[in-house]
């Protein structure tokens, strides 16, 4: 049987050489993450990367007015901490648990020391950085040009991806302040995908019924981020013949 937990169920994890794992794999540490669980606010230093397995945690910036909205989202296809191991140790926005789960830890200097001994680790984490930079500038495009229905269906589709299953436990006021909107706006529009068929909707749970049908309501944001993730993750380096 499958144990419940497993590195192997983040994808970079998985994608590591064995040899690499090997090294790793020992310091990883197991560590719930509960719905709004803040793992670093704006400027602070980072310690340690999180890998999540089961777990989303978004990425906010806030304003000073204290108004917030979603630059990115990171699941299983992911890691929490880019910052640290691209030299700025610091970043401008909150990371912020949207749907309880787990995730695995490992502390900054560990990673930073397996960048120095095996180039297949860093070269990995700078493609999964690649893609996250793409989510982060289609999502500041999505906000900018597209209606809020087409942003609640492209931030529905990028939460499925990083779930096992159909069905998102979210208040609307917790998705409003994911969007930048105002909660009326996201009241409007889930009811309309409800009306489509494509989720159902009730205090807080939101189950997706038809997902080609909300692919078809969203913008062409989704298929970006999706099809650049897609080509750059997981990345398997090929060996060279012996």
């Amino acid at each position: 049987m499958r144990p419940a937990h497993s590195p192997s169920q983040n994808h970079l994890l998985a994608a590591l050489p064995s040899e690499v794992q090997g090294r790793v794999l020992p310091h990883l540490k197991l560590v719930p993450m509960p719905l709004g669980k803040v793992l670093y606010e704006s400027g602070e230093a980072l310690r340690n990367v999180y890998f999540p397995t089961d777990c989303i945690v978004s990425m906010l910036y806030l304003m000073e007015s204290g108004a917030s909205a979603e630059i990115s989202v990171v699941g299983n296809e992911g890691l929490i901490g880019v910052s640290l191991f691209m030299g700025g140790e610091t970043t401008t926005n909150r990371a912020v648990v949207q749907s309880a789960g787990h995730a695995y830890q490992l502390a900054g200097q560990r990673l930073k020391d397996e960048f120095h001994r095996h180039s297949e680790m860093l070269t990995l984490m700078l493609r999964y950085t690649q893609s996250l930079i793409t989510q982060m500038a289609q999502t500041a495009v999505c906000n900018r040009h597209h209606s809020i229905d087409q942003q609640l269906c492209r931030w529905l589709l990028l939460s499925l991806d990083r779930l096992s299953g159909n069905q998102l436990n979210m208040t609307q006021d917790l998705i409003a302040n994911m969007l930048g909107v105002r909660r009326e706006g996201v009241t409007d529009a889930a009811g309309k995908l409800q009306k489509e068929g494509a989720i159902k909707y009730s205090r807080g749970h939101i189950t997706v019924l038809d997902r080609p049908r909300l692919e078809q309501l969203s913008c062409e944001c989704y298929a970006v981020v999706k099809k650049e993730t897609d080509r750059l993750l997981p990345y398997i380096p090929l060996r060279q013949p012996a």
